[in-house]
């Protein structure tokens, strides 16, 4: 075979390698580990664009990299398989959503192994499948019996808590629990009733479940996390969300903000992704402070970062949700009140925070007491304040903060809204607010004059802590995380009730499957989904899940509803990984664990920041707490790939009309831009105008004004996604120019962490060059590779293309390594190097990048195993180092000829070899210089 057949090369290698198990890790390897992991996908039916797998080729490069260097690799994949996705098929089509993930799946795959990942695909997972999720709801449990002692400073038992509270009470233990849990002595405990004690318990645990406001999106029939919510409305589907009160199953990542913080500094991660999780972190050192509410047996807590600026007060600011505003409510101000809270109700926390524009709210008609001065200060609700942040209040100092400064001014005059108080020293705050901390003096403070913020802070909050209204305090943004879905699609929680009492289902009895349902849509009652199951309670004699009717309040109860949200098992998912022959028994065994510790290098998008990889870190944490675990963080390395931009084309519709003007005839007209789908204009940008017109009914009828009797289409960069119709098929480039093609484009597009245009038409350069590839270890219609000895220009060219390309890898630079291939075999054809000594070695370079034609080529060199564990070629430095040098031989200072000398040469050598060259005598002329500048290993100039 002398031609380059790459669709047959590809198929017969992939055959090959999954026959083989060619990548299977070993978890007793004596090899040294080494553990690369994709962020899974969800499997979508739309299945892979050309943009998908650029981070999955990046990690495959370098696994490949890694075996070649002696390292037992672990490369698994799986599937994110639970999802909201499937389920909105299912409601549409009746279609069980574990079908259309199957058929999905099937596609994932095909499109996976037609690029040649070298995925362990014998450890496989999927989240949706029950051997998988029954450790999720494992862990969950876990959770459940644990609280997060601030003395150890890890989660403990709740067993050990019980003792604690049986013998002592809970006044001496230092604990994260929730803000309103009151102070009981060990005979109280024991007079409470199971009930009680169970929501006491509840106030404790690591999940937990409370009253919270959630984004509710009635279409969808489910909660939203605030990074589902785009402008106010679903990102899926484009719904309507509101906030609304529902008792959830919540998780208490606040437990572990500290450490989570703390530890960003032991992981090689990207330093913008780790701002990121700093700033959802949000750490603020300050006070929390109670104001007394005027005729009324109440207390309203904020915390502040700025305690120096108490005497600043001049009103406060409660969050339209906070549980005090209908208390504090006068009768003449109610009406108003409650328009706004239901207004406010429809925009979500993401909309209010990046809203500093719009200025709103409502005086409430109550007031309360400043702590020092004891002078009245009205109370507002404001949607700038959010119920979950801080305490939901905030003491308004509007000369020291803009937004406090321009809700003042705004409601200046009106009742409720007293004058701005200055208490800066020798500042002018007639204009905006003073925020320079470092710059203050506190004046018109009392006890605080003439202090320097640091100090006027210090003193503030002993005064406050002196007189019982408040005491220094370190609080966090993060909030605790909302763990319930009012979906199907998920997982079920191991949980049912017993007299509204949660209780957990014991391990053996795990996996609690998803039960059957007629309708994946909640039910007429609000309910989630499961609502609708008919065999969906809990027979707590024989361990089994029974039918309704059964439930009796004594040996059979309901179920949960709800099911899990779809970071819960991707919170744990590396881990499982880890372990091949006992998932039955065990999430990941010890030995197993204790082999791979960590993923080693982890690739994936960065807008999973303050999502996925901050819930991951603190399961991990968790995990590790209660000994699961033999590591704190998960993923010691982490690499953000880049996106692949799609170029999308565009046809310019005359406005009110089906008339089509072709791009460059637009002038003046009204047009409106239309997406065309890509598969429709050609390399020169030209529509073909009967596909146009089949593609949708509208365009049936369409018109065009062309220019030569073509239709051009306009072009612009965007994000590659199916509604822009600028998708490019892997499946369609695997075909027509080969997975290696594939690779080798995607890596030479540009560096990975950057977002690159893909644009087919550069393609086929890469093809060439693995055509000149096949071509340099061939003679014709004949494979010829000799056992002759290289030249030195040869061996130069290896050992320099060596040293660049293992750079590249450990620099993750893969763009660069893709030109030094080309130059590579460029300089080795026109050498018409066919020595084995430099092509061999060449062959495993370049494996990782187009591993297919690697291996086709190392059959044909003579070994019958694969080129994947074959060793690294080594880096010679001498190869390297010059023997000769070319001189530029100049006259009077003007180049006019070079000459290759030997480098160890002496000056009086060079001398004479260039005055004895016939081109010196020429240029000379019969002339005797005047001398002879010689610069050994540089230059020669004859002067004269």
């Amino acid at each position: 075979m002398s031609n380059y057949h790459f669709n047959e090369i590809e198929k017969k290698w992939q055959q090959y390698w999954s026959k083989n198990g060619t990548f299977h890790a070993s978890n007793t390897s004596e090899k040294p580990k080494y553990y690369v992991l994709d962020m899974f996908p969800y499997p979508s039916g739309a299945g892979l664009h050309v943009g998908h797998p650029l981070g999955y080729i990046a990690s495959d490069i370098y696994a490949r990299y890694k075996r070649h260097k002696g390292f037992n690799v672990l490369h698994p994949q799986g599937y994110d398989s639970f999802g909201l996705p499937a389920e909105q098929y299912a409601i549409q089509t009746g279609q069980h959503p574990r079908i259309t993930t199957e058929e999905n799946i099937k596609t994932y795959r095909r499109q996976l192994d037609q690029i040649g990942f070298s995925f362990d695909w014998s450890r496989e997972l999927r989240t949706s499948e029950p051997e998988f999720y029954k450790w999720t709801q494992w862990i969950f449990t876990e959770l459940f019996n644990h609280y997060y002692d601030n003395d150890s400073d890890k989660a403990e038992s709740i067993e050990s808590l019980i003792k604690r509270f049986e013998t002592e009470g809970n006044s001496n233990v230092n604990a994260v629990c929730d803000a309103d849990t009151e102070t009981f002595s060990a005979e109280e405990w024991s007079n409470y009733s199971e009930k009680e004690q169970a929501d006491i318990l509840l106030k404790y645990r690591l999940t937990y479940l409370a009253e919270s406001e959630v984004n509710w999106c009635p279409e969808l029939g489910t909660v939203l996390a605030n990074d589902e919510i785009v402008n106010g409305v679903s990102e899926r589907g484009g719904f309507p969300v509101v906030r609304k009160k529902m008792t959830q199953w919540s998780m208490r990542i606040s437990a572990y903000a500290e450490r989570l913080l703390q530890d960003l500094n032991d992981i090689d991660w990207p330093e913008p992704l780790k701002e990121s999780q700093r700033n959802w972190i949000g750490k603020s050192i300050g006070a929390h402070v109670d104001f007394k509410v005027k005729g009324h047996n109440e207390k309203i807590g904020v915390f502040t970062t700025r305690p120096d600026t108490i005497f600043g007060v001049t009103f406060m600011t409660l969050a339209p949700e906070h549980e005090l505003v209908a208390k504090l409510t006068t009768p003449k101000q109610k009406d108003a009140v409650e328009a706004y809270i239901e207004k406010t109700a429809k925009r979500s926390e993401r909309e209010r925070m990046a809203d500093v524009k719009t200025i709103s709210g409502v005086f409430t008609g109550a007031y309360a007491e400043h702590p020092f001065t004891k002078e009245p200060v009205a109370i507002w609700i404001g949607d700038y304040v959010l119920a979950g942040y801080g305490t939901g209040a905030v003491m308004a100092v509007p000369c020291g903060d803009q937004r406090d400064y321009d809700f003042a001014n705004h409601f200046a005059g009106q009742e409720g809204m007293t004058p701005i108080v200055n208490i800066f020293k020798d500042v002018d705050v007639s204009e905006e607010a003073f925020a320079d901390k470092e710059k203050t003096i506190i004046t018109n403070s009392n006890f605080l004059n003439d202090l320097p913020y640091k100090k006027a802070m210090k003193l503030a909050i002993y005064k406050l802590e002196e007189q019982g209204s408040g005491q220094g305090q370190t609080n966090y943004r993060l909030r605790d995380a909302v763990f319930s879905r009012q979906r199907y699609w998920g997982e079920p929680f191991p949980v049912y009730y017993k007299n509204g009492i949660p209780q957990m289902i014991e391990e053996k009895h795990l996996p609690i499957t998803l039960p059957e349902v007629e309708k994946y849509l909640p039910t007429e009652e609000g309910e989630p989904p499961l609502g609708r199951a008919d065999v969906w309670a809990w027979n707590t004699e024989n361990a089994q899940v029974v039918s309704n009717d059964l439930v009796n309040s004594d040996t059979v109860f309901p179920l949960e509803l709800n099911t899990m949200p779809g970071w819960a098992g991707s919170s744990w998912y590396f881990f499982r990984y880890m372990e091949k022959a006992m998932r039955n028994e065990t999430f990941a065994s010890k030995d197993a664990m204790n082999y791979w510790q960590e993923v080693d290098l982890y690739i994936g998008g960065s807008e999973h920041a303050t999502g996925h990889l901050l819930y991951a870190r603190f399961w991990t944490k968790f995990l590790y707490d209660i000994k699961a675990v033999p590591v704190k963080e998960f993923a010691k390395k982490l690499i953000n790939q880049g996106m692949i931009l799609g170029t999308s084309a565009f046809v310019y519709r005359k406005e009110e009309t089906n008339v089509f003007i072709s791009k460059n005839l637009i002038g003046d007209e009204n047009v409106q831009p239309i997406h065309a789908d890509v598969s429709m204009v050609n390399a020169s940008s030209e529509l073909d105008l009967e596909a146009f017109k089949a593609w949708r009914p509208e365009f049936k009828d369409a018109e065009f004004i062309l220019e030569d009797n073509k239709y051009i289409v306009g072009h612009e960069v965007e994000k590659m996604s199916k509604s822009k119709y600028n998708v490019v098929n892997p499946d369609d480039i695997c075909a027509q120019y080969g997975a290696d093609t594939l690779r080798l484009y995607e890596m030479f597009l540009g560096p990975l962490e950057q977002a690159k245009p893909w644009n087919t038409a550069g393609i086929t350069g890469v093809h060439s060059f693995l055509k000149k590839l096949w071509k340099l270890y061939h003679n014709g219609e004949n494979f010829e590779v000799t056992d002759a000895e290289p030249n030195k220009e040869s061996l130069k060219t290896l050992h320099k293309t060596i040293k660049k390309v293992e750079e590249d890898i450990e620099n993750f630079s893969f763009n660069t390594s893709v030109s030094t291939f080309m130059i590579a075999v460029n300089e080795l054809s026109s050498q018409k190097c066919n020595s084995r000594a430099i092509l061999e070695p060449l062959a495993v370079l370049i494996s990782p990048y187009a591993p297919h034609i690697a291996e086709e080529l190392w059959e044909k060199l003579g070994h019958s195993t694969s080129i994947a564990t074959a060793e690294f070629p080594k880096f010679e430095e001498k190869h390297l180092v010059e023997s000769s040098k070319a001189y530029p031989i100049s006259f009077n200072g003007k180049m006019r000829f070079t000459m290759e000398l030997p480098l160890d040469l002496s000056k009086d050598d060079i001398e004479k070899a260039v005055m004895a060259h016939e081109k010196t005598a020429g240029y000379l002329d019969g002339r005797t210089p005047k001398k002879v500048i010689v610069v050994p290993g540089k230059i020669v100039n004859i002067v004269g």
